[in-house]
């Protein structure tokens, strides 16, 4: 499971090189590409994280242009902000909206006894009318869930992976300094 992510992952998330050759991030090449942005550091991939949820559900349209641009102004891993981006796809978007618009509901306080008074007074409303009013309702109160998922999870996510990474680097000391006493010996 591990291998065909990692790969999945290696071959789909863009390289500098792709990025500096795109026609729309040429005018931002030269911040975006900074080195900096592409080192993995303990602040810079949780602020790729947070940036990539953050992105991901909020813009529903290039979000890794979106996730690439704006890693320059929160210093975060711009491969990892680019990759994060793809929690959104076809399976999870509409499990995404649906969670949205319940957030939303619960929020704003949305339920069947709450209804907008219609503008048309006459009879004739007909089942469109109703329909499109019902849309443009969701519509809002879905986006407004949205705003709120988007910032929860990018929130939730910073904070977990910093502690990932905390834990692996513990892990990784610990087994570097038992193999470093492994090999000295006993002491003596």
């Amino acid at each position: 499971m591990s291998n065909k992510f990692t790969a999945w992952v290696s071959r789909n998330m863009p390289t500098r090189e792709s990025l500096e050759g795109n026609r729309f991030m040429r005018p931002f090449a030269h911040r975006v590409l900074r080195s900096e942005l592409w080192r993995f550091t303990r602040r810079s991939v949780p602020r790729g994280v947070a940036l990539g949820m953050l992105v991901g559900i909020i813009i529903p349209f290039a979000q890794i242009f979106f996730a690439a641009l704006l890693s320059f102004s929160v210093r975060a891993n711009v491969p990892v902000a680019a990759a994060t981006t793809f929690v959104t796809n076809p399976f999870t978007t509409p499990l995404i909206w649906f969670v949205s618009y319940e957030v939303g509901a619960v929020i704003l306080r949305v339920d069947a006894a709450t209804v907008v008074a219609p503008v048309n007074t006459t009879l004739a409303e007909t089942q469109f009318d109703q329909a499109l009013q019902w849309l443009t309702g969701a519509t809002l109160v879905t986006a407004f869930g949205l705003v709120v998922v988007a910032i929860v999870a990018a929130s939730v996510s910073y904070l977990v992976t910093g502690w990932v990474w905390r834990v692996r680097v513990a892990r990784k000391r610990s087994r570097h300094l038992a193999h470093r006493a492994s090999r000295a010996g006993p002491a003596g």
